[in-house]
């Protein structure tokens, strides 16, 4: 069985976000990137299906630029056995869901692992797109994920309680935090086979752009913090009242 996992090349979320064109544009200049949690967990669990079942081959795939094969790297490292880049700089969600789906259709997968969302954009809603683009099932927010022969068997997150599906092969599923305890820790052995290992790199297709960036806005800055005596509880209930708004 050979299993796709997509990668996302993220911004680490201490950094200091900034944009420039007219707030048109993400400045990427002195950012340090990650690969994103939610894809960490899922290439976490996707490898403990390896040790449990055997005969999986795990592919890490990013849609990006150069700059992201450090992610990629670090997919190598923890244990995927191949990795794969498409060049393009992701516009949206549809352009990178059509990258990945050009991707599996050429590379012979049965199943397709995502994250939940990537944690800069948050959109969850490439694992859907995706799906739909190669007619697959889809099981999203999963938090749990086993094989049992050629079953898929899931656990899902729903309003106030777990929902568990069986699915067969193949089959397009996000996952959410559970999915894996904690991401893998990359070995000294899995560090050096990273370093030596060739990431492949493919063409982009052509996709049709839906999506047009006006601008881009920061959160308005934080109030300051006001201190309100223990002997006045009137006074904290009129500020909750009248300018939090809360009560």
């Amino acid at each position: 069985m050979k299993i796709m996992v997509c990668m996302s090349h993220v911004p680490d979320t201490t950094s200091k976000i900034r944009f420039v064109n007219d707030n048109k544009d993400f400045n990427d200049a002195d950012v340090q990137f990650i690969l994103s949690p939610y894809e960490e967990l899922a290439l976490t669990r996707a490898l403990e299906l390896k040790d449990k079942v055997g005969n999986l081959e795990i592919v890490a795939v990013n849609v990006g630029i150069v700059a992201a094969e450090t992610s990629l790297r670090k997919a190598l490292a923890i244990g995927a056995d191949e990795a794969i880049r498409v060049d393009a700089t992701p516009i949206d969600a549809a352009f990178v869901a059509t990258q990945l789906a050009e991707v599996v259709r050429n590379g012979g997968f049965d199943c397709v692992l995502l994250g939940r969302e990537s944690i800069d954009y948050n959109g969850a809603q490439v694992g859907e797109m995706l799906a739909e683009l190669l007619d697959w099932p889809s099981v999203s927010s999963v938090s749990d994920f086993d094989i049992e022969g050629n079953v898929a068997k899931l656990t899902r997150e729903i309003d106030g309680g777990k929902e568990r599906v069986s699915c067969t092969f193949p089959l397009v599923a996000t996952g959410q935090k559970g999915i894996a305890k904690e991401p893998r820790i990359p070995s000294m052995k899995g560090i050096m086979f990273s370093r030596r290992k060739a990431i492949a790199v493919v063409t982009a297709v052509d996709c049709k752009k839906f999506t047009v960036v006006l601008n881009h806005e920061l959160p308005p800055a934080k109030a300051k913090c006001k201190i309100i005596p223990a002997d006045k509880p009137e006074e904290l209930a009129r500020l909750l009242h009248e300018e939090a708004k809360v009560i």
